[in-house]
């Protein structure tokens, strides 16, 4: 996949998870100026440092997706805008989930956290990129998403339905923007070992698990223009 987003700029939200690290420095291998967006300095500079040794300059954008307001996205949007004009990708990682937990014990803070972070945030930031995406030549904004046939089960609470509501919102999103728009798609990974998976699963009951770093190509392949097939429709990994 070498130099398939070559000239290209690609937003990563959460670029400092599991997930989100090993998507931005593949995207930075494949010739992408790769836009790294997350909560905390520390580990969105170590993802630079390791984007720096293999590929175009990063540049780095701290947001905390809990707290921050649809203005600190289209200021986000505005700087993305100054810098480079365009922006031909959006790939959303970051993901908000405390523990399995009974709907009816969950925490009314939690509950809200979750379907902010895993979806309202979401939905803002593309809201904000959406001008941006429509100056590529093939702008795509790929959501990462969870297996629905698991997460609509017991005890996974806001989390779980904040994965329908993203359904609904890329196929809705999509048909208003037609096959001349951006590309809305999601994209269903298998089992993974990252920090979210871990409060769900104890290590033993998990070996399929895979690395992050083995499904970092998808991430890449799903940004560029040969994944137009792809359009308002929710990609698994094994397809």
């Amino acid at each position: 996949m070498n130099n398939v987003l070559q000239d290209r700029v690609i937003l990563i939200a959460g670029a400092a998870g599991g997930l989100g690290k090993e998507a931005a420095i593949a995207c930075a291998v494949a010739g992408a100026t790769v836009v790294l967006l997350g909560r905390k300095v520390a580990p969105l500079n170590r993802v630079y440092d390791a984007i720096k040794a293999v590929g175009p300059e990063p540049i780095l954008y701290p947001l905390d997706l809990e707290g921050a307001s649809p203005d600190d996205y289209d200021q986000l949007a505005q700087a993305v805008e100054g810098e480079f004009g365009k922006l031909d990708g959006l790939l959303h990682c970051a993901a908000e989930f405390k523990a399995l937990t009974p709907l009816q014990h969950t925490d009314p803070a939690d509950f809200a956290r979750a379907i902010h972070v895993d979806l309202t945030a979401r939905w803002w930031l593309t809201q904000a990129c959406l001008p941006l995406l429509f100056k590529s030549d093939a702008g795509a904004a790929v959501f990462v998403v969870d297996d629905p046939m698991r997460t609509s089960g017991a005890y996974w609470g806001a989390y779980g339905i904040a994965q329908a509501g993203q359904a609904a919102m890329i196929s809705i999103l999509q048909a208003e923007l037609g096959s001349s728009g951006p590309r809305i798609s999601g994209l269903q990974l298998g089992p993974m070992r990252t920090n979210l998976r871990a409060k769900a699963y104890q290590l033993n009951a998990d070996a399929k698990a895979r690395s992050a770093t083995d499904y970092a190509p998808l991430c890449v392949e799903m940004l560029t223009p040969a994944a137009g097939t792809w359009r308002g429709t929710i990609r698994k990994a094994e397809d």
